[in-house]
């Protein structure tokens, strides 16, 4: 019996771990997590019901602890949880022993290659383009889960195609970051978008050469290859991926000054893609420029995949949006309150900013992230009001105000004191909107993006009219 183990006890890990487990191998599950740090978690009654689950169903779990190498004792394969950094010291070794190593994504393609798949990639964006083309596809009454970051994991589908073959996939959506790329050699997708690039994740990746490799291999490696023609650094680096590249842009056909042709765009309000008008650009709801940019991009995919036009017209009106970004909340005393806390860089936090209505009480701050925040701050000192900074990064941030001469921030640490002073300062101001938009991960006070933004909601909604 082939021997098999899977470092992270969260949700890719645990499928990773069952998958191989209903395929005959012999599986232990490891995570250095002490039994204390898992029972801090939020999500630790939920983590040690699945705990007890898998070992009933003969899978070994061992918390404080990393992979075995001993070669009398050393696994077949290693899956890696998308957490797990790629050049640990651990997994190097594997390597250099021949011991197979790869991620939880690869592994689900392993099983699940012979149905096409929607991958979606980039720094901004990839959340909300992944859940449209999962919409516009299931409008069209396709089988087509989203997968990745957004939905389920990649191995929950592969185990459902394994116990349930009958149910089978026309499609698979995959938003893949760079961790879930970065330990994925052949997973190739039939379609493949790329939606934004700019710095983010240096700490793991170290160079934006190589965050940007990660994610260029991804696209080299899909059939067809869909490009976002309004960021501007994939304007340039896009060039590489050749003559077959579909371009979108919402600035018309036109958009490029060289003999690029743009196949998917906006025109008279219209949505045009190959030639044929699509659906007028009022149906879609969500606000922002970026957002329509996301549009074009999944309906170049819908338009690629066979999907009627009446199908994404449908999608697209009843689209709710993305929770956690850009997320309306509530209106409280004539002020909108909006969650936005997917925004963990500078560039999407910026956009953020631009999408709003002025002026803007900013929720801003936690664990701040390499970057530039020139653009960012210039669009503070446009729209915001004031800024309330929480976190780690609030005195960070504040003094950088203040060198670029915005005085009209106040450190209040923690979400609770952030919305209860947003409330009285926009009465004050007259802001039209308090958004939560931080432009930091969110590891120094909360689990997840999720669960901060969930805080952030309940805060809200537990304001009293």
């Amino acid at each position: 019996m082939p021997k098999g183990e899977i470092i992270g006890l969260g949700r890719s890990g645990i499928a990773a771990a069952r998958l191989l487990n209903r395929d005959g191998w012999q599986v232990t599950l490891v995570d250095s997590a002490t039994e204390s740090q898992i029972a801090s978690r939020s999500n630790a009654k939920q983590l040690q019901a699945s705990r007890q689950q898998l070992q009933e169903e003969g899978i070994t779990v061992k918390l404080s602890s990393s992979v075995t190498l001993k070669p009398e004792d050393a696994p077949d394969l290693i899956v890696v949880s998308p957490g797990v950094p790629w050049d640990i010291e651990a997994l190097a070794t594997a390597r250099k022993q021949g011991i197979e190593t790869l991620g939880e994504i690869e592994l689900a393609w392993r099983y699940l290659n012979q149905v096409p798949w929607v991958g979606i990639t980039g720094t901004n964006g990839k959340t909300t383009t992944t859940a449209l083309v999962a919409a516009i596809f299931q409008a069209a009454e396709l089988n087509a889960p989203a997968c990745g970051n957004i939905g389920n994991a990649a191995c929950e589908l592969a185990i459902e195609n394994l116990t349930t073959p009958s149910n089978n996939f026309d499609w698979i959506i995959g938003e893949l970051s760079s961790y879930q790329i970065e330990s994925s050699v052949e997973l190739s997708p039939q379609i493949g978008i790329m939606t934004t690039f700019t710095p983010d994740h240096l700490s793991r990746h170290k160079t934006l050469e190589n965050y940007y490799q990660i994610k260029a291999s991804l696209i080299r490696r899909c059939r067809q290859k869909i490009i976002n023609g309004d960021d501007r650094f994939l304007q340039r680096s896009g060039l590489e991926f050749g003559q077959d590249v579909i371009w979108t842009s919402i600035k018309g056909k036109n958009s490029f000054d060289d003999n690029r042709r743009v196949e998917v765009y906006l025109e008279d309000s219209w949505i045009v893609a190959f030639g044929e008008l699509i659906a007028p650009v009022s149906l879609f709801k969500m606000p922002g420029e970026h957002n329509l940019q996301n549009l074009l991009l999944a309906v170049a995919a819908a338009r690629l995949a066979g999907i009627d036009k009446s199908a994404i017209a449908k999608a697209i009106t009843s689209f709710p949006g993305v929770e956690h970004r850009l997320e309306y909340v509530r209106t409280y005393q004539g002020v909108k309150f909006i969650n936005d806390s997917k925004a963990t860089n500078y560039e999407a936090a910026e956009v953020g900013l631009s999408s709003v209505e002025a002026p803007v009480i900013l929720i801003a701050g936690g664990q701040a992230k390499a970057g530039d925040d020139t653009v960012w701050i210039d669009r503070i000192k446009a729209k915001a009001s004031t800024v309330l900074l929480i976190g780690e990064a609030a005195p960070v941030f504040a003094q950088r105000l203040s060198d670029r001469g915005f005085d009209n921030y106040k450190i209040v640490e923690t979400m609770a004191n952030a919305v209860t002073q947003s409330v009285t300062i926009a009465q004050q101001q007259q802001a039209k909107v308090v958004l939560l938009s931080p432009a930091c991960a969110s590891f120094d006070q909360y689990l997840s993006f999720e669960a901060r933004g969930n805080d952030f909601k309940q805060l809200c909604l537990a304001m009293e009219n």
